[in-house]
């Protein structure tokens, strides 16, 4: 399947020193958030992995995964790279495949990235109101053509998003993030964003987010998870931590990945899970928590005012 290039934005190993005292973040939360994750076994559900091996050039000692500064990822070409994709609407209500590729400036199909938590290529999908988050990982094949299975997507404009770290040539150990929007034909109803609030729940876990960030500067970030008012020791390893955390602009859709402090080592974590924090934007980002517990993915949605 042939098909368009495109390439995006580095991201930044600046880490906020310490500002002298511990920072509490007061997050926005809201609305507990449809995963995905439960919905179609094998598409938009990411696959446990066990932690493996990272790119070098983290965004701070001892953290896994990519570095800060990707931009925005608003841009389906930078740097040379591009993300090229044929299909440009999506059916509505039922699963399906979205083919794409990652080309190099010489124009071909990029085929060698590095791992990133675990992973070689991460992929979202959002739709313009801040629904719908899937996170996939995309299998790859032989001539550089990725298919991510999405889940039913409902009807609306959808920015689907891809981050990367090319291993060998002109990008070698950039970090990425590249996107396109498709179109999903029907009557599409806008869902409002949730107010903000601190806590929010998910499967009967509570999310509790603690915080103050501006925008364009580095802050701690934590979050607490309990159930039944009891503190979660249980979480299990995802993607080489015990959580991930992405989050989505309002209105733009611009994209950023907080990044985990602390790698996973043993079977069970929790209950506090400490992220570094940079949105370089103000205004509110919805903010989506995937954690595991006993080999069942629980994605939480909270949204957050950053100043």
């Amino acid at each position: 399947m042939s098909l368009v290039s495109r390439s995006s934005a580095r991201r930044r190993t600046t880490i906020a020193a310490s500002l002298g005292g511990a920072l509490v973040l007061a997050l926005t939360a809201c609305g507990s958030p449809t995963s995905p994750a439960s919905s179609a076994p094998g598409r938009a559900t990411p696959s446990s992995a066990a932690p493996g091996s990272h790119h070098g050039d983290s965004a701070m000692p001892g953290m896994p995964g990519m570095n800060m500064n990707t931009g925005d990822g608003l841009v389906t070409k930078k740097d040379g790279y591009t993300l090229a994709a044929k299909a440009a609407t999506l059916p509505s209500g039922k699963a399906t495949d979205y083919r794409f590729a990652i080309t190099g400036p010489n124009g071909e199909p990029v085929t060698d990235f590095a791992v990133e938590q675990t992973k070689r290529l991460h992929f979202y999908a959002i739709r313009s109101d801040l629904t719908g988050f899937q996170h996939l990982h995309p299998t790859m094949a032989d001539d550089g053509t990725w298919t991510a299975g999405l889940a039913a997507l409902r009807p609306g404009s959808w920015r689907l998003f891809t981050q990367f770290t090319p291993r060998t040539g002109a990008g070698k150990g950039k970090d990425f993030v590249l996107s396109r929007t498709v179109t999903v034909p029907g009557s599409a109803a806008t869902a409002v964003l949730p107010k903000a609030a601190t806590t929010t729940t998910a499967d009967g876990y509570t999310v509790t987010v603690h915080g103050e960030l501006m925008a364009g500067m580095a802050h701690p970030l934590t979050v607490t998870v309990s159930k039944d008012g009891k503190p979660v020791t249980d979480l299990q390893p995802y993607l080489g931590t015990y959580a991930h955390l992405t989050a989505f602009h309002e209105g733009d859709q611009a994209f950023a990945h907080l990044h985990p402090e602390t790698e996973a080592k043993g079977r069970r974590g929790g209950p506090r899970l400490s992220f570094h924090a940079e949105l370089p934007k103000s205004g509110n980002w919805r903010l989506f928590l995937q954690f595991r517990t006993a080999g069942t993915l629980h994605t939480a949605a909270l949204t957050l005012r950053v100043s």
